[in-house]
């Protein structure tokens, strides 16, 4: 009897998250918008600093991509928990939690396998861009997972990721683009700067054009 009384609390908290969600689609959406630029300026930012000060090995390479990423989520959430307390909400809300709980296991798949190949001894070392192709496939799953709880137009962003980076290996395997530090921070620069400006350009005037409607 306990276990069915515990079942049934369990379902309507979760069909409560799935309200909250639905109903904070809107706020999500906007949200999204100045997360998306502020990930793709850093994006940009740290591609050109690290072609300039010759992050060339692989380890370094790795070390200052890993540091380059949790300063964005932390400015994500940090973003994110502004907006909270802006439409006076609680910041760690059950929607969130699902949220961080979606995103989780590719995020801490990408953090394991950077740090096997950034300590791997420099004889054995991996050709470094490698790692963004990588990378780019467990952020697309991250944010594809975090699409089915957040508006449907992210799931498609993961899509791009994902997609990109099978393109981005088939092209590294060919030798169609130089195996060079150079080329990995290019790279880094142009789909993790690139593409966030250019969906937080998206977002921005849909969003905007919703608002005049």
């Amino acid at each position: 009897m306990q276990s069915v009384h515990m079942d049934s609390d369990w379902a309507a908290e979760h069909i409560q998250v799935i309200r909250t969600l639905m109903e904070r689609s809107a706020i999500y959406r906007r949200a999204l918008a100045p997360i998306m630029f502020m990930l793709g300026v850093l994006g940009m930012v740290a591609a050109f600093a690290g072609w300039v000060f010759g992050v060339a090995s692989t380890q370094g390479f790795g070390w200052y991509w890993m540091a380059v990423s949790a300063v964005g989520v932390s400015g994500a959430y940090l973003m994110v928990r502004r907006q909270a307390l802006r439409d006076g909400e609680a910041f760690w809300s059950p929607p969130t939690r699902r949220v961080t709980q979606a995103v989780l296991p590719p995020v801490f798949m990408g953090f394991a396998v950077s740090m096997l190949l950034t300590a791997a001894s420099k004889a054995n070392a991996p050709d470094l861009c490698w790692l963004p192709p990588i990378w780019m496939a467990l952020y697309g799953c991250a944010i594809h997972a975090a699409g089915f709880f957040m508006p449907r137009g992210i799931k498609l962003f993961g899509w791009v990721f994902i997609l990109s980076s099978c393109a981005v290996g088939v092209a590294l395997a060919s030798s169609i683009v130089p195996h060079s530090a150079g080329c990995g921070h290019l790279l880094m620069g142009a789909f993790f700067g690139g593409l966030h400006l250019f969906y937080g350009v998206y977002l921005y005037f849909t969003e905007a054009r919703k608002n005049e409607a």
